[in-house]
Parts: C-alpha cells; sequence; structure tokens
C-alpha cells in the first residue's frame, strides 16, 4: 500500500492529538476533580454524579442537533477548515479554562466541561469527514486504523504523565497539592491536544466540495431536507447506520461500565488506572491490524469478527469474579475496540459521496451519540429485574445481534460517483 502521504500523516496526528482529552477529560482525572469539588461544595455523591449525568446528555443532545446542520452548511467550498477550526478552538480553551475554576466551583466546573465537550466532540465530525480529502477509497481502512492506533499511543503519554503527576503529589514527593495536581493534567491536555493538531493545519485541505451558492444557510436547510426526504435512495447508508446503531451501543456500553465493573470487584482506583492504561497500549497494535486484515478479507468481515469478540466480551463478563478475569476482559475489550470504531469510520466514508462528507458524518454523529442511551438503560434495566448486575451486561449481547443480523444486509461500498454524478466536485 505504500508509505503514508504528508495529507494522511497529517490526519491521522490528530487523533494523537485529541484522544488525549477522550481519556483524562472524559475518563478519568476530570470525574475525580468534580465529584471533589462539589463534595467540597456540599452537594451529596449521588447529587452530584446525576448532575454530571444531566451535562453530558446536554452536551449529547446539543452535538446530536448541530452535527447535520453545521455539517451541510460546511461542505460548502472552504467551510470544512472554518467549522473545523471553531470548535477546535472552542475545545482546547475551554479545557484550559477548567484548570482555573476554583477548587469548590462545580457548577462553573460542568459549565465549561460541556463546552469543552462540545468543541471536541464537533471538530470530530469535520475531522472525520477529512478522511475523504485525505486519502483513496484503496487506502481508508489502513489510514483510519492507524488514526485509531495513534489515537491510543498519543492519549497514553499525556495519561501517564498525568496519573504520575497526580500519584506522586498524593504521596507528597512533589510539594503540590491533588487538585493542582488534577488541574496541570487540564493543561497538559490542551497544549498536547494543541500542538498536535498544527500539521493538520498545515497540510489538509478541502479537496471535495459543493460550489458556494448567494444563501448559503438557507440552501443547506434545503439541501439537508432534500436528503431526508431522498433517504431511500441511500439504502446502503441507512442500514450501515442503523447496523451501526444497535453494535457501536453495545461497544460504547462496555467501554463506560467497565471501571464500574472493576471497582464492584473491590480492585483499587490505582489498579484500574493501570489497567484502563494497559488497555490503551494493547488497543494500539490490534487497530492496525485490524486495518490490514480488511485489505485481505474486507472491512465487513472485520466488523463481523470485532463484533462477535464483543459477544464474548459480554458471556465472560457474566461469570466476572476476579481481579484476574477483569484483566482477561479488559484484553478481550483492547483487541476490537479500536478496530471495530476504525472500520466503521472508514466503511462508512466509502458509502458517502464526498462532496457531502460533512452532512453525512453529521448524521453518523448523531446515531454514535444516541446509540449512547439504550445500552445503559438496557443494563439497568435488565439489572433491576433480575436483581444481578451480570444479568445487566449479558443483555447487551441483544444489541450485536441486531447489529450483525442488519450488518449482514448492507451491500458493498459503491464507487463515490454513484452519488456525486448530479454536484459539482472540488479538488
Amino acid at each position: 500500500m505504500g508509505k503514508f502521504s504528508k495529507q494522511e500523516t497529517s490526519w491521522i496526528f490528530y487523533d494523537w492529538a485529541n484522544s488525549a482529552y477522550s481519556i483524562i477529560i472524559t475518563t478519568a482525572v476530570f470525574p475525580i476533580f468534580y465529584k471533589a469539588a462539589a463534595t467540597k461544595a456540599g452537594v451529596s455523591a449521588a447529587n452530584s454524579t446525576a448532575y454530571l449525568g444531566y451535562t453530558i446528555a446536554i452536551a449529547t443532545f446539543i452535538l446530536a442537533m448541530l452535527g447535520p446542520i453545521l455539517g451541510t452548511i460546511a461542505d460548502y467550498q472552504g467551510f470544512k477548515k472554518r467549522f473545523f477550526s471553531f470548535f477546535f478552538a472552542i475545545g482546547v480553551g475551554f479545557t484550559a479554562c477548567l484548570a482555573f475554576v476554583p477548587d469548590d466551583q462545580w457548577f462553573l466546573l460542568l459549565v465549561f466541561y460541556t463546552l469543552a465537550t462540545v468543541g471536541s466532540a464537533g471538530a470530530n465530525v469535520f475531522y472525520d469527514a477529512f478522511i475523504v480529502d485525505v486519502t483513496t477509497e484503496e487506502r481508508m481502512n489502513r489510514v483510519s486504523a492507524r488514526g485509531f492506533s495513534m489515537g491510543y499511543i498519543g492519549s497514553a503519554i499525556p495519561f501517564l504523565i498525568s496519573i504520575a503527576i497526580i500519584v506522586l503529589a498524593q504521596s507528597h514527593i512533589l510539594p503540590l497539592s491533588t487538585a493542582f495536581a488534577s488541574k496541570l493534567a487540564f493543561i497538559i491536555t490542551a497544549l498536547w491536544w494543541g500542538l498536535f493538531t498544527i500539521s493538520l493545519f498545515k497540510h489538509v485541505k478541502q479537496r471535495f466540495y459543493i460550489e458556494r451558492q448567494p444563501h448559503p444557510v438557507r440552501s443547506s436547510f434545503k439541501r439537508l431536507g432534500h436528503t431526508l426526504k431522498a433517504i431511500k435512495s441511500y439504502r446502503a447508508l441507512f442500514l450501515f447506520l442503523l447496523a451501526y446503531f444497535f453494535y457501536i451501543d453495545g461497544v460504547g456500553t462496555v467501554i463506560s461500565m467497565s471501571t464500574a465493573y472493576g471497582t464492584d470487584l473491590g480492585i483499587r482506583s490505582t489498579h484500574l488506572l493501570i489497567i484502563l492504561f494497559v488497555t490503551q497500549v494493547v488497543a494500539a497494535p490490534f487497530a492496525l491490524i485490524y486495518g490490514r486484515l480488511a485489505e485481505t478479507f474486507t472491512a465487513k468481515k472485520m466488523l463481523y469478527v470485532g463484533i462477535c469478540i464483543y459477544i464474548l466480551v459480554c458471556i465472560y463478563a457474566y461469570f466476572l469474579k476476579s481481579t484476574l478475569d477483569f484483566w482477561i476482559l479488559a484484553m478481550l475489550v483492547a483487541t476490537s475496540q479500536g478496530g471495530i470504531q476504525a472500520l466503521s469510520r472508514s466503511y462508512f466514508a466509502k458509502l458517502i459521496p464526498k462532496n457531502k462528507a460533512n452532512e453525512f458524518f453529521g448524521f453518523y454523529n448523531i446515531f454514535g451519540k444516541f446509540a449512547s442511551i439504550m445500552g445503559p438503560l438496557l443494563v439497568g434495566v435488565t439489572a433491576q429485574l433480575t436483581g444481578r448486575s451480570n444479568m445487566g451486561v449479558f443483555s447487551l449481547i441483544l444489541l450485536f445481534i441486531i447489529g450483525i443480523i442488519i450488518l449482514k444486509g448492507v451491500p458493498q461500498p459503491e464507487p463515490a460517483s454513484h452519488y456525486d454524478k448530479d454536484l459539482n466536485v472540488g479538488g
């Protein structure tokens, strides 16, 4: 397949840059810092957890609503980079601002966290859409997989630095408070994210676009409406998004709830952070392996493999009893979580018309965001009805089975010209 081009490498390195936000802000450091701030302000544990949940729901809703609308506008010539830059600046800026919020101002933390999340996820809509501009259809699986692989490695480095600072502060080896050490982690995230995005700004450009019209916003709403009315003509896209909605919900639920399972087993928080770090490291080469195997066996078949592994994960989680069991579960997840996400992105990119990439990745964003609702709900309801949390995890198998059945009906991607024939294509 040859070496990666300058454009491909620059695009790939944004995964390296932005993934630091996912693990440090979304998963590890910020939730702990926020809970401590809320407790200091006299907010009960139950209420602070609920407020964080509401905040995530609000940010998810904002992104789901804005994605297709802004994406449709961004398909016009020269708009994609502008929208990406806008959301990138919001994400990096408010991530840094988290470090300057007083320790007991939990509500302000949530406000800044909402804005940082909107910025991060919003930039990702346009970043994902740039894949059609930087590479060919034949190389998309490999390029997308390399992006996820680099993301795992790129997130592990600042995460390790941040955790080291926090642990050394807690051990009084560094003359810092734990709160200040956590704030340093926010600054490290913003700097890492910003520094490694410079290459994308320099070398990635919008090659496919729709020619500008006199009233771009009004015209964009008309195009969006036309797309929704003509959804039947995008049968492959619709079926894939429906399959994606189910199986990615299962993937996301397993990832988001894994720490809770470990806590229930009595695993200490320090050990959980180590397991999380090792999972990131192991996931990196497996994302690459999925990309390479997709070139031989097709992306669709490798998606089947990934979904089947997640079904095994749900079965194994049902019998989870020890720390060793949790390690095995984490490593099973690591083998496939990056591969599934990478190949889903590249498979979708092959199905969409290139000059409407932003609009369609806006829909991709909607399905991915709203999919994060059903899985946790299924786990909660099943666990309550049966009185057993492991039955809740086992119930996720239903989502993977539905996803794989629908995916079987998705035809192979057709040439982009099949969809682009009536539109002006730049580049």
